[in-house]
């Protein structure tokens, strides 16, 4: 079963939690006691809903993904670059989002960037190709772990290194 099927509003208020205890101290370092009290639930809730912690955190991912891909879509970007400079935008913009992308947390967001959710929340907003939002993703993912000088470096680089290559994969199918 996966997190959507189980949102509820008991779930919501976890992730809630998670959330705010992720910016506050690091994915890592949040435990399933701490996002339990910060839910203002018993961990015996908790673990009905997330039988453990990498559980817990790929739903919280997966229900942002969809909450990010949902606001550049709403922002009906003309062009590639400007769908990826918006992702960034808002994800920055989201200090629970941001803390994924810290020097300690970053490999293990890159792994569950990956996920399938993932890739259709976001990826397959800006492209319909699977394969060129798997990879559009893995180019979000880097650089909001290694970003640019600024924004119009990151445009910069995203028109002259990444549209061309979906470009061109979509003639080369």
């Amino acid at each position: 079963m996966s997190w959507v099927d189980r949102r509820t509003p008991a779930v919501e208020r976890i992730l809630d939690a998670a959330g705010e205890l992720f910016a506050e101290r690091g994915v890592e370092a949040v435990s399933m006691a701490q996002i339990a009290a910060g839910a203002g639930c018993s961990r015996a809730t908790l673990y009905r809903y997330f039988p453990d912690r990498p559980t817990l955190q790929l739903a919280f991912v997966q229900r942002e993904a969809v909450r990010v891909g949902a606001l550049v879509a709403a922002e009906r970007p003309r062009d590639l670059a400007e769908a990826i400079v918006a992702a960034l935008r808002h994800v920055r913009a989201n200090p629970a989002l941001l803390a994924w992308f810290g020097d300690r947390d970053a490999a293990h967001t890159a792994d569950l960037a990956q996920g399938s959710e993932v890739v259709e929340a976001i990826g397959l907003t800006m492209v319909t190709d699977a394969d060129s939002a798997r990879w559009l993703v893995r180019v979000i993912v880097s650089l909001l772990t290694v970003p640019g000088a600024d924004a119009a470096e990151e445009r910069r680089l995203v028109e002259r290194f990444v549209v061309p290559v979906v470009a061109q994969s979509r003639t080369h199918r």
